[in-house]
């Protein structure tokens, strides 16, 4: 998830929620990231597919805040856009009768699970409403 989903995403839905008075286009989206909309299409979908985002077709259509910001908690667009283990994965094959190399992947494995845990459990604690807060 290290490639900017989660901020990407987080700007989306931060933005509709502060402008939920209106349907958002991509390209009114976009300007706000300073990215291509293409992109914006990109991560909506995605985001849509979760249940966090809605769509309008047409021409005066647009996209908004699935449900309440107050609804949404900051694991659940974690969640979405994880794409890897935030720290990755072991891969490598290390020496079996090395003390050490005999146990590193699970030891790291275990780390590495334990690490995402206490993320989610801290982003759990929070939702998008209170995100938004910090902008007023």
């Amino acid at each position: 998830m290290n490639n900017g989903r989660f901020s990407i995403s987080m700007h989306i839905l931060t933005l509709l929620d502060l402008l939920s008075d209106e349907l958002l286009t991509s390209e009114v989206i976009a300007g706000s990231i300073n990215i291509n909309p293409v992109l914006v299409r990109k991560e909506i979908s995605n985001l849509k597919k979760h249940g966090l985002v809605e769509s309008k077709e047409g021409k005066t259509g647009g996209y908004a805040l699935a449900k309440p910001a107050r609804q949404i908690l900051l694991s659940d667009v974690y969640t979405a856009v994880r794409q890897v283990p935030l720290l990755g994965s072991t891969r490598n094959s290390p020496n079996p009768a090395c003390v050490v190399g005999k146990q590193i992947n699970k030891h790291l494995d275990t780390l590495y699970t334990e690490a995402e845990d206490a993320l989610l459990k801290k982003l759990g604690k929070s939702t998008l409403a209170d995100f938004s807060k910090k902008f007023s």
